[in-house]
Formats: C-alpha cells, structure tokens, sequence
C-alpha cells in the first residue's frame, strides 16, 4: 500500500499531523517505535491555546488545572502571583495526553503501527521507502518527529541544522498535591536554568534544567533538596535524564518530499523550554502543508518552513534575547520581573498567544534600560 504520509513519532507534533491529515481523507501512517501509552519525561504544562487547533474535547487527559503560579528565589524570597483574564494551563500526563491524541487520529482513520522502530529510509524515485523491523513501508510524503533523540532528520540529510541542547532531569512523585494547585518556579539554586514542580490530580512532576550552559552541575542533588520541601523523597523515585531540543535560529525544515516537526524541528522555547504548545503548532501546519503538496501546490513544503519562521521563529529570537538577559542576571532579573505580578500576566499571555515575546522585550528595555540589558535594542 501506498501511504499518502508516514508519520515517524507518535508526540504532540506527530499526533497532530496524523490528526489533521486522516481528517483530511489522507491516507496516513504512523509509526512509534514504543508501545503506547508510554512514559514521556515531560512537565506536562499544556498551554489551553492548542484547543483552537482542534475540534475535540481535551478535558478526559486533563490531569488537573492551575490558575496560581509561585515564585522562589534559592527557596526564599517566595512570591504569589495568579492568571488572571487567561484560562488556567493545563496539566497533563504525557503518556496519557499522547495517547490519547493519536487515537483521536486513529479515529480519523490514520493507521498506527506500534511498537515499530524505524530502521532506515531510502528515497526511491517518488516516494519514501521506510523500513522498520516488522516491516516496510511506501509512502509519497515523510513526517519527521522523532524528538530530540530522534534520527530521522539526519537520515533526511539535516546534517547542519542548528541543534542547541539543554540538559533536564525530572521525576514524578505521587502524592495528593493541595488544592488549588500552583506551579512553581524555583530561580538560584541552578545556574541558567530552573526548577518547576508541575502538579498534577495524584502527584507533582519536579524539574531542573538549564538553557544557556551549566549541564556541568549535580542536577540530582539540586532536585532532591528542592522537592524535600514539598515532602518528596526522590530516592524513592525514579529519575529521568533527558535533552530538549531550543529553538536557535531559522532554518530549513522542509526536503525531498519531507518536513521536521516538534523537536525534531528544534522550537522548544528557548526562555520557558515550553515544547508541547510549538510541537502541536507544526504538527497542524506541517498537515496542513502535506495536504496542500499532495494536491499538486508545488511550493507547499517550502512555504511550510515559512510559516514556522514568521509565526513561532521571529518571536523566538526575542525569547532568546530575553533568556540572555535573564540569565546573565538572574538575581536582578527576579527582583525587577518576577517579583512583579504583571510579569505572571504576561507569561499567562504569552502561553495562550494573546502576547508576543517581542512586546514582553520591549518592555523590559524600556524599565531595566539598555545598559543593563546588552544588546537588547539593537
């Protein structure tokens, strides 16, 4: 059988794809190389915004809400700010919420192979040949979104791309969190990065990770002092280590008859590492593009990597910029922003879309001043 896609990845962003494409009448494949549901190290931080993009209920994999964000700084200087005039982010088991957007696809009438690990992938004149160990498989377009740890894109040829990595390391921990539940945000204990404890309905996911170097520092340690004080003991937990792929600059996303998406594309935030709202964002764009080639528009895969540059690139080279100056003075940066309860509005904003990161940079120069935020105004 000739697939009109092979979806390689069974994430936010090629759930999305397969979704967007099936209901499109597009003959769809989509291979995971786990079985599913399976355990995803992830915060499970879901933006309400991606409800747009879809036309089904989210609320049976909503783990809990949260309206309330808490600040530290090195477990002191704490700071309690809610989202207000925003709806509450969502909070998500990743194992469940994959799953249960890829049977969403599934219903939609895309096929799902797994588990089926993808071994190889040759391009055999008008189509993808696609080898797995059960099996191979024909397809006229390919969806890279294998994550991070992904090697599609590189059999694709994306030897060059910009690959900026940050390092994290999570645990989940179950317990009955207090309710209302509150995210925090711990800032000073790890050097340019942070630590979040994400509540969910039966437990807490806690996080440390670092974005802009610094993977050199005992991330375990840091993480089990921190979640001692929410009466966590993370000997008994397991522990994940894991990359996150930043977004570091445009660059091509589309080849032969292929597109990256997700992670694999490189669009995690590169200031709040957010990658689930970016990945289901080029899932339905790279469907959308998919569609349209296989409908005979020559340039759709081209205009795909255009889309993604003008509509999540461009505001993440202020991200990066915000991170830069917010890391390169962390202290000063939680005294003069976080501490100041707009800042939580914003955030709130920025994660439903109705606030760019380059209005939020803007801002900033014009209250912190461009000595103290180098290179910000140019």
């Amino acid at each position: 059988m000739m697939y009109d896609c092979i979806i390689v990845g069974a994430g936010p962003a090629g759930g999305s794809a397969a979704y967007h494409l099936a209901k499109r009448g597009r003959r769809v494949l989509l291979l995971e190389k786990e079985f599913l549901p399976r355990y995803k190290p992830c915060g499970g931080g879901v933006s309400p915004a991606v409800a747009e993009w879809f036309d089904f209920d989210f609320s049976p994999v909503i783990s809990c809400r949260a309206a309330t964000i808490r600040y530290t700084w090195k477990l002191g200087d704490g700071v309690e700010a809610g989202l207000a005039g925003v709806e509450p982010i969502w909070m998500v088991r990743r194992d469940l919420f994959d799953n249960y957007l890829v049977q969403q696809a599934v219903g939609q009438g895309a096929t799902l192979h797994a588990p089926a690990e993808v071994m190889g992938l040759t391009w055999q004149s008008d189509h993808w040949q696609v080898k797995t160990a059960q099996d191979s498989y024909q397809g006229r377009y390919l969806v890279a979104a294998d994550g991070a740890k992904g090697v599609t894109a590189r059999w694709l040829g994306f030897k060059d791309r910009k690959r900026r990595l940050a390092g994290a390391l999570e645990a989940e921990a179950d317990l009955n969190p207090p309710q209302p539940p509150a995210i925090h945000f711990e800032f000073g204990m790890v050097k340019n990065g942070y630590i979040w404890n994400f509540p969910k309905a039966d437990g807490y996911s806690l996080g440390v990770g670092t974005f802009r170097g610094g993977e050199s520092q005992d991330f375990r340690a840091i993480l089990t002092e921190y979640a001692q004080g929410f009466g966590v003991d993370l000997t008994r937990a397991r522990q994940y280590g894991h990359p996150l792929c930043l977004w570091d600059g445009q660059q091509k996303l589309h080849t032969q008859n292929a597109l990256l998406v997700g992670e694999a594309a490189c669009v995690v935030d590169p200031f709040t590492a957010e990658g689930i709202r970016p990945s289901m964002f080029t899932g339905c764009q790279a469907a959308q593009a998919l569609d349209r080639a296989l409908g005979g528009e020559m340039d759709a895969l081209e205009r795909y990597t255009e889309v993604v540059q003008e509509e999540w690139g461009a505001d993440m080279i202020w991200a990066q910029r915000l991170a830069a100056a917010f890391y390169s003075l962390p202290k000063v940066a939680y005294q003069v922003g976080i501490r100041r309860p707009a800042a939580t509005q914003r955030f709130g904003q920025i994660l439903t879309g109705k606030l760019r990161y380059r209005d939020v940079t803007q801002n900033a120069i014009r209250q912190l001043g461009s000595k103290l935020i180098p290179g910000l105004g140019r």
